[in-house]
């Protein structure tokens, strides 16, 4: 035991599993130290290997090269710093090997190479019970939660009342980019349908490519090219812009026109979703909500 410095006895850390590290020392190795750990979690019986008397938890570092399909030697070597960078390939067998979330396999590539993955798609179809309980509770905000191709997922109260709803819509048609250029009800509701159309087009295609959903994209764009010039000539202009903030005018045929004040939210942890959240602009646009909220 030694001395605190309130002059009671402080406990010695000695012999300890627990590795402490002072914070004004550089870890040269937090890649091999990611591995270990995540490798120390592991439950052998659930791999299919058979259980023995281990010193150690978790899998033993050969178990792991040999379900990455590379050398015990080098995977050593890459838990002790000294392996090399590893390329995507391997650090995708890797992550399997050690069955990483997708949040721990863009840690491993942070440490291994100093940048994120490879993006991957994947094509949400369905909300948590959280986030929609989230659009619920924003009453007279309309808000939506849509993929990066613009499919609309979740919609709340208000957001059937000022742009329609979405649910008398087959789930293959609830497709924004498809309304504003397919919809007559839409076109006529948009007091700049040409503005707001063209920010529209040049948003998913940022917002698709940066998702990794190019090719998905793909087949919406070929079915409206050929249904709408107006979509084509805009989609060849080959413009790409952030959906952001900014604000709509609706002409809502019961109430007149609503502004609105948007702003586009990511949903963590899944890159492929994000909110839009629908503000009214003024008192004037939040009593036409909940006028169409509350008809008499």
């Amino acid at each position: 035991m030694r001395e605190s410095l309130h002059g009671m006895k402080a406990p010695s850390y000695t012999g300890m599993a627990t590795t402490l590290i002072r914070p004004d020392v550089r870890d040269d190795n937090a890649l091999g130290r990611f591995l270990k750990d995540c490798r120390a979690r592991l439950d052998p019986s659930e791999f299919g290997i058979r259980s023995t008397r281990r010193r150690t938890p978790g899998l033993r570092r050969e178990e792991v090269a040999q379900r990455a399909d590379v050398s015990a030697t080098w995977y050593t070597w890459l838990e002790q710093g000294r392996g090399g960078v590893p390329s995507a390939d391997v650090l995708d067998r890797i992550a399997h090997a050690l069955a990483l979330t997708p949040v721990e396999r863009e840690h491993l590539f942070l440490l291994a190479q100093r940048r994120p993955p490879e993006v991957r798609y994947d094509a949400t179809t369905t909300v948590s019970e959280r986030l929609q309980r989230v659009l619920d509770g924003m009453e007279l905000m309309p808000a939506i939660i849509r993929t990066s191709t613009w499919d609309v997922l979740a919609w709340n109260r208000a957001a059937v009342a000022v742009f329609g709803d979405y649910s008398q819509l087959p789930p293959a048609e609830r497709n924004l980019l498809r309304l504003i250029f397919t919809s007559k009800y839409v076109r006529a509701q948009s007091e700049h349908w040409e503005s707001y159309a063209r920010l529209a087009v040049a948003a998913v295609r940022a917002d698709a490519a940066r998702a990794g959903a190019w090719n998905e994209l793909q087949i919406l764009v070929d079915e409206l090219a050929a249904a709408s010039p107006a979509f084509a000539a805009i989609w060849n202009e080959n413009e790409v812009r952030e959906h952001g903030e900014g604000t709509k005018k609706i002409e809502h045929p019961a109430v007149g026109v609503i502004a609105l004040d948007y702003s586009s939210l990511a949903v963590d942890g899944q890159p492929n979703l994000q909110m839009v959240i629908f503000s009214p602009a003024g008192p004037e646009d939040r009593d036409r909500i909940r006028r169409l909220l509350s008809p008499t």
